[in-house]
């Protein structure tokens, strides 16, 4: 159970991070778009959101942390767990160069993943100010 909103603060929070990282991708996607053989990028954000929260639903597994038990096992990379999978988009057209960026579908999902990056920082904020709110008891 959460103490006055910090569950929900925390899960904000890791949508923004996914926004960010999604609006990367999709930004170096439409700067390739004239790249030969380059190939679109793109994760599922639902996904990604489920496995950072440790909200796993139907077909999405919740995050699994491996336990390190001889000196020779490899640890994860710092970040690494919560990085989304990247996929590779399939083209809706073939194009004589091999790549894959479809300029319009990449602005559609810049543009829509900008809007939901802004919607969550409205969210934070105000959550942020009803907590101060409440602290200053006004």
């Amino acid at each position: 159970m959460s103490i006055g909103g910090i569950g929900s603060m925390d899960f904000q929070a890791q949508a923004l991070e996914l926004q960010a990282e999604r609006g990367r991708v999709l930004a170096s996607n439409i700067a390739n778009a004239d790249t030969p053989n380059y190939k679109a990028r793109d994760f599922n954000f639902q996904q990604a959101l489920a496995a950072a929260t440790g909200g796993g639903s139907a077909g999405v597994a919740a995050p699994v942390s491996v336990a390190v038990t001889q000196p020779g096992h490899m640890r994860a990379p710092a970040g690494a767990a919560g990085a989304p999978a990247l996929l590779y988009r399939a083209p809706l057209q073939n194009s004589v160069d091999g790549n894959t960026v479809d300029l319009d579908v990449e602005r559609a999902n810049f543009a829509e993943n900008s809007v939901r990056y802004e919607a969550t920082l409205r969210f934070i904020n105000g959550q942020i100010k009803t907590m101060t709110t409440a602290i200053n008891g006004q």
